[in-house]
Formats: structure tokens, C-alpha cells, sequence
């Protein structure tokens, strides 16, 4: 296992493998590594000759002070656990000034629409941060694909949508969302959650699996008001918003098209702990 802190190091190391005909993966996290991280790991490994980690909480794309703050940092233990699961992995874990330089600040991205409804709308400049970390990272370390879960399934669309903007030849593979016993989706901020929160929280999933089975027969304005109901009778979480959503243009869902997939999206607060998932609804 190799661990880099400064990107030059990194830069040669990559450019030996390259030399050579290696294909490059990159998992870009932000730490607090768990097995949803670990599945993502893997499906690169089994794509790619050589996987680069990145290790790093990005401030650009924090809207809220006290959530960046809160953010877990926990290197030693992601080390550890990565080491684990493969032991020729490379570790890409710089500090915010070797990334940014001295303005630690974001780019602005016209995302087309993408970066304006749900996450976006909720988290002023998100987004913008989102976009330049990973503009920065595919610079750096030029993958051949690179591995985002699913259960950030807005960014995961914008993400490629960056790299059809700038014209990357990087393939963006979207991974599936794995989740706990209960069904929550597994997340970093679940290791902030109380024990009741978290098994409370386990409604989120149930919530979305009862919508997709409504699909079927109800009309997406009578699903969103009935999760909207369901949450106003369940004291552990407060809904920030449910929305019904075409896969692709991430539009809300009006009325049903024929061929249209669509996705139940969700954010609720447990406590002031920000959860977020999705699901199919329809493929």
C-alpha cells in the first residue's frame, strides 16, 4: 500500500503505471470509510489494474459551518481498513492548500439544470464544490474510470455531466447503494446517530419501498403527499423533501411519460444529522 499526502509524488507514480498499459481507478471518499466505500473499492479493483483512493473532506462543498466541522476524520482507522481490503492499493490523502493552492475556493459549473432542484436547492453552492474537487482530483491523478455510489445519485448525474462538459475521458461508474440490516443506506453521518435514531431511521427505506409500490397505481403528486403525511406522523425524523424525479434530467416528475425511468429521492434530519437516499421506482 502506498500513501501519498502531495500530488507530485502521486502524479509520477501514475504516469510509471500508465507507461506500462495499467488502467487507473479512482474512488474519490471523504473519509470515514465504511463497507459502502469498501464495495466501491472493490468493483474498481475488479475493473482497473491499479486503485487510487482519495482521502479528503472538501470545504467547498459544505454550505453549513458546523456540518463541516462535525464531519468525521478518521485517517489511521480508513488506512486500516483499506489495507484490509487490498493491499496494493495507492491512498491519495492531501490537505485542502495542496489540493487548492492558496484560495481555497470553488469554480462555478453550469450543470444545466442538474445542480438547481433537491440537493441543490437545499445546498447553496454544493454543487460548485462538488464539481471542482472532482475537476481537480481527474486532473490529478487522470483515472480511466472512476466509482461514485449511488446513494449521492444527483451528484453522480452531475459528475457526468462534468465530464461531458469538459470533455474528460474518464467513465463515470455509478455503484449500487448498500445498506445496513435495516435497510438504511450505509453513510458516514450514521456513525453519528444515536442508537435510536438509527434504528428509527430505517423508516427513510420503508417509506421509499412503499412508494414504489405506489407507483404502480397513484399518480406522483399523491405519492409526495402521502410520504409528506407519513413523516408528520413520525416524531424521530423531520422530512426536508421527497421528490419524484426523471433519472436523467433529475425534473420533476408532473405526470408519467411512457419509457420515462423515474427515482423517489429523500433528505430527512435525525436529530440535526442530515440523511439522504433514493430508489428506482420504475426500472
Amino acid at each position: 500500500m502506498q500513501i501519498f499526502k502531495e500530488k507530485q509524488p502521486l502524479i509520477t507514480t501514475l504516469g510509471s503505471y500508465k507507461s506500462s498499459g495499467k488502467t487507473i481507478g479512482l474512488v474519490p471518499t471523504m473519509g470515514a470509510l465504511h463497507e459502502g466505500h469498501l464495495s466501491l473499492v472493490k468493483q474498481a479493483l475488479e475493473e482497473c489494474d491499479k486503485v487510487v483512493v482519495s482521502i479528503f473532506v472538501n470545504p467547498t462543498q459544505f454550505d453549513n459551518p458546523q456540518d463541516l466541522e462535525k464531519y468525521p476524520r478518521t485517517l489511521e482507522q480508513d488506512i486500516a481498513l483499506l489495507k484490509q481490503a487490498h493491499e496494493d492499493l495507492l491512498i491519495f490523502a492531501p490537505n485542502a492548500n495542496e489540493l487548492y493552492g492558496e484560495k481555497i475556493i470553488s469554480e462555478h459549473f453550469d450543470f444545466q439544470g442538474l445542480e438547481k432542484v433537491m440537493e441543490g436547492k437545499y445546498r447553496t453552492g454544493h454543487f460548485d464544490g462538488v464539481g471542482t474537487i472532482i475537476k481537480l482530483l481527474f486532473t490529478i491523478i487522470q483515472p480511466d474510470k472512476a466509482f461514485f455510489g449511488e446513494k449521492d445519485f444527483q451528484q453522480l448525474q452531475i459528475i457526468r455531466k462534468l465530464t461531458e462538459i469538459l470533455k474528460l475521458p474518464v467513465e463515470i461508474v455509478g455503484c449500487p447503494i448498500l445498506r445496513e440490516d435495516s435497510g438504511l443506506a450505509r453513510s458516514s453521518r450514521n456513525e453519528r446517530l444515536s442508537s435510536l435514531h438509527r434504528e428509527k431511521a430505517a423508516f427513510i427505506y420503508n417509506t421509499l419501498k412503499k412508494s414504489r409500490q405506489l407507483f404502480g397505481t397513484k399518480s406522483a403528486d399523491y405519492i409526495v403527499k402521502w410520504v409528506e403525511d407519513e413523516f408528520k406522523n413520525y416524531p424521530y425524523l423531520e422530512l426536508e423533501y421527497f421528490e419524484i424525479a426523471d433519472t436523467q434530467t433529475l425534473k420533476k416528475a408532473e405526470q408519467k411519460k411512457k419509457g420515462a425511468q423515474y427515482r423517489a429521492f429523500i433528505a430527512a434530519y435525525a436529530d440535526d444529522i442530515r440523511l439522504i437516499d433514493n430508489m428506482p421506482l420504475n426500472n
